[in-house]
């Protein structure tokens, strides 16, 4: 595969992107944590700009954009709506044209998916989704990584989330797992079960890769996974409906007894975090032998500057 066929091109969803494209970066993303592990130093970002948009707050997406791109030599400027005119009184088209011609690169984390595409649509220079209410594909990219440095290959493992399947979190994992030939399932009451249109999509791409994708209210569907994932019940700005979603939810935590439903003893734990322990996941789980949780979080600054590497001119 040419790297050039990366340069100038946004990342805003994995639909955007073929199964080969993907394995790539997951490839660059090894390749770049191994680095760090090594002690090496690559000063590749020297003379080059990031802006950091952010709507919604942030632990792990802020970190890993601001750490990857400072490491090799980069400037990233962190703004937030506090800082910016981004839709009021300025469009975000016009921040998109004077942004591009200030950065080299834009980060956008808010809430709607529109903005995001905006900002590449009038930009003229690569945007990252770093999370809007529809996706999280940099989040996925560290969830794979993750999957695979705990079996290989991710190709036909059977990968189940467990919680609200409308959430950004469990459609992005559809979407790459459908690309990449994974079995995926979403397991969700039906009242929370994600949207036809994107069912549809993801199912043409199963056709093509051989993926198995399944969703259900059945707790029983775990049985063989090789990894079960979940996140919080209560997505930022839906804090109004917080009582509700708990009591839909609540017979679906991700608990010991859960945990060993798998049948499999080397089954790993999951979670995007931040983690409301005691809710949708125990904390002898999350917090156990077989959480994966942390190199999650760790894979997210690896993954998000292979995307980086390979994207920005």
């Amino acid at each position: 595969m040419d790297p050039k066929q990366f340069k100038g091109r946004s990342l805003l969803t994995w639909k955007d992107y073929t199964a080969e494209e993907i394995r790539y970066l997951l490839d660059l993303s090894v390749e770049v944590k191994q680095q760090k592990k090594q002690g090496q130093i690559h000063q590749r970002f020297i003379g080059k700009t990031l802006a950091l948009i952010f709507e919604k707050r942030s632990t792990r997406t802020r970190c890993a954009f601001e750490t990857a791109f400072g490491e090799e030599g980069g400037h990233p400027v962190f703004l937030s709506t506090q800082d910016i005119q981004l839709g009021a009184k300025e469009s975000i088209e016009d921040t998109a044209r004077v942004l591009g011609r200030m950065f080299d690169a834009i980060e956008f984390r808010g809430f709607k998916q529109e903005t995001v595409e905006k900002l590449a649509e009038y930009s003229g220079v690569p945007v990252y989704n770093g999370l809007t209410d529809q996706f999280h594909p940099t989040q996925v990219l560290a969830d794979i990584m993750t999957l695979e440095e705990a079996f290989g290959n991710s190709r036909e493992k059977k990968l189940c989330f467990v919680g609200d399947g409308r959430n950004n979190v469990a459609r992005s994992l559809m979407v790459i797992c459908a690309k990449l030939g994974l079995h995926f399932v979403i397991i969700t009451p039906k009242a929370l079960m994600p949207d036809q249109a994107l069912q549809d999509v993801c199912q043409a791409y199963a056709a093509s890769s051989g993926a198995t994708l399944e969703i259900t209210d059945n707790l029983n569907a775990v049985q063989g996974a090789n990894a079960l994932y979940t996140d919080v019940w209560v997505s930022m700005g839906e804090e109004a409906e917080r009582e509700e979603r708990l009591r839909l939810l609540k017979p679906y935590q991700v608990n010991k007894a859960l945990m060993k439903k798998t049948g499999r003893a080397d089954t790993i734990f999951l979670h995007c975090l931040p983690a409301v322990k005691g809710e949708e996941v125990t904390q002898d789980v999350i917090d156990g032998p077989q959480s994966r949780a942390w190199d999650q979080a760790e894979n997210r600054k690896h993954t998000v500057k292979a995307i980086m590497l390979a994207t920005i001119k």
